[in-house]
């Protein structure tokens, strides 16, 4: 057994051992899990996706005479005014029906590299408040605040997306080809955090993290974590499970570890690079650690038919380009970046070989039951609907 304290004080001394998932995965095939125990401190993961849960807490300050938001666009999107006068929250998939292509996310990745954007407020106008309209121009210098705060990030596993229809499928897992022409996935395996700790027995409340280029932090469990789901002999969920919500300072930051992107025809997404240490606390968390692409599976669903289940695969076979479903070969692409994910566990490991980056214990755990529920539609409830022409949505009921 060994303790946070007594590896933080090797990393302190700079004698922590420290190496990446897919080293650790490498070595676990001449070592066994007690002789990696005894020789590992810490491993490094990460991860490098399109993770459209994500946002940015802002506070511009205030004009003269002030004023007091309730509608707030920057660069002509639409956030959210319901944050007292002079906050807004930037969710990554926010944007203009009329621009489908640029939205929040792209307005974060903006604001991390220094630019301009323009702010355009309006409020009713109070006694405290009495001014009604402003159009100024910000960034990350001239604003007081610029918060990252992502309540779904890290997902410990995705299911692998096909299409069996004859049409083409327009997904958030990027554009489906029919009849299993393709197949896409977005998880980085072996070096994926939350598949290296399955049960977050280090990952809680408190854990420091590199996020989008700086220290963040793991501030609750993620949106939709849940427990439930079936686990593989290696006890991996076999599909998405748990999520970590994440926090950290955005002016910070580096675009190479943050950046917008748009899916075609199904809207904006922030790819977030996220790494998080794992300490070898005991032998149990060795074997954890020294998990390879070939014990990870995944699920493969049919995304063009309600999503039915075809079968499961695993990360060794989807690297490989090419994965067999319902008989049929099928070449495979991934959604995130697996040599993104490398470099951010190379400058994790790094950080902490040269002790510039300490382990924080969890202050609290993440749950150890948890289900994720569903909305139930009313009979007789209106739908919306959005259908896209030329690029542009359009919004409709039915």
């Amino acid at each position: 057994m060994k303790t946070y304290a007594e590896i933080n004080e090797k990393i302190k001394q700079g004698t922590a051992v420290v190496l990446t998932a897919e080293e650790v995965a490498e070595l676990s095939k001449t070592l066994s899990p007690k002789e990696i125990a005894t020789r590992v401190d810490v491993v490094t993961t990460a991860t490098f996706g399109a993770m459209c849960s994500s946002g940015a807490f802002l506070n511009f300050g205030h004009a003269n005479p002030p004023i007091r938001m309730e509608k707030i666009e920057l660069n002509g999107v639409r956030v959210s005014g319901g944050l007292a006068a002079v906050d807004t929250y930037v969710g990554a998939t926010d944007c203009n029906p009329s621009s489908p292509a640029y939205g929040g996310a792209h307005i974060i990745e903006e604001l991390v590299a220094g630019k301009d954007i323009t702010l355009e407020a309006w409020g009713k106008g109070t006694d405290c408040y009495p001014r009604k309209h402003i159009r100024t121009v910000i960034n990350k210098e001239s604003i007081n605040e610029a918060i990252l705060y992502n309540p779904r990030n890290a997902y410990q596993n995705y299911n692998v997306a096909v299409n069996t229809t004859d049409r083409i499928k327009h997904t958030y897992m990027g554009t489906l080809l029919p009849k299993l022409r393709n197949a896409a996935y977005s998880s980085a395996g072996e070096l994926s955090p939350l598949l290296n700790d399955p049960e977050c027995r280090t990952i809680g409340l408190g854990t420091r993290i590199f996020l989008g280029g700086a220290v963040g932090y793991v501030t609750w469990n993620g949106t939709q974590f849940c427990t439930t789901k079936e686990v593989n002999a290696h006890g991996v969920p076999t599909s998405n499970a748990r999520t970590i919500a994440v926090i950290g300072d955005l002016k910070e930051m580096d675009t190479r570890y943050l950046r917008g992107a748009y899916i075609e025809q199904y809207g904006v997404t922030l790819y977030v690079g996220i790494g998080i240490p794992i300490p070898v606390l005991d032998e149990e968390m060795a074997r954890r650690v020294s998990i390879r692409n070939e014990q990870i599976e995944t699920t493969v669903v049919d995304y063009g038919n309600g999503g039915r289940v075809l079968g499961k695969t695993d990360y060794a076979a989807l690297q490989s380009g090419c994965i067999e479903v319902q008989g049929q070969q099928v070449r495979t692409a991934p959604l995130s970046s697996l040599s993104r994910a490398r470099e951010i566990a190379s400058i994790l490991k790094e950080w902490i070989a040269e002790g510039k980056f300490l382990l924080a214990e969890p202050v609290r755990p993440m749950p150890v039951r948890s289900a994720v529920k569903g909305l139930q539609e009313q009979e007789g409830e209106k739908k919306e609907c959005v259908s896209f022409e030329k690029g542009k949505e359009s919004w409709s009921r039915k």
